[in-house]
């Protein structure tokens, strides 16, 4: 993988870390560097669900690719900030 292609990971998957990150309801206890990376594997991860149902490459705007990469950050980012939650909550 060249550089080009790290940048542009990162880059798409800021944006749909953020993404993800506004759906999901209330306020979460994750930092930006994790809600980057939950954005980064949801890209990577929903780019691959999507080539098996044959949604990767399409003409234009690849809209089905993006929901799937966008829920999966939401979920990852609501599991993360479960997980999150837990600690140092009293009770």
């Amino acid at each position: 993988m060249e550089i080009s292609g790290i940048i542009s990971a990162i880059v798409i998957g800021i944006v749909i870390g953020v993404l993800g990150r506004l759906i999901v309801p209330g306020r979460q206890r994750i930092g930006l560097l994790l809600t980057i990376a939950v954005g980064i594997v949801a890209a990577l991860v929903g780019t691959f669900v999507a080539a098996q149902f044959g949604l990767a490459e399409t003409k234009g705007v690849d809209w089905a690719e993006w929901g799937i990469q966008i829920v999966l950050a939401a979920i990852g980012v609501f599991a993360l900030d479960r997980v999150a939650g837990g600690r140092g909550r009293r009770r």
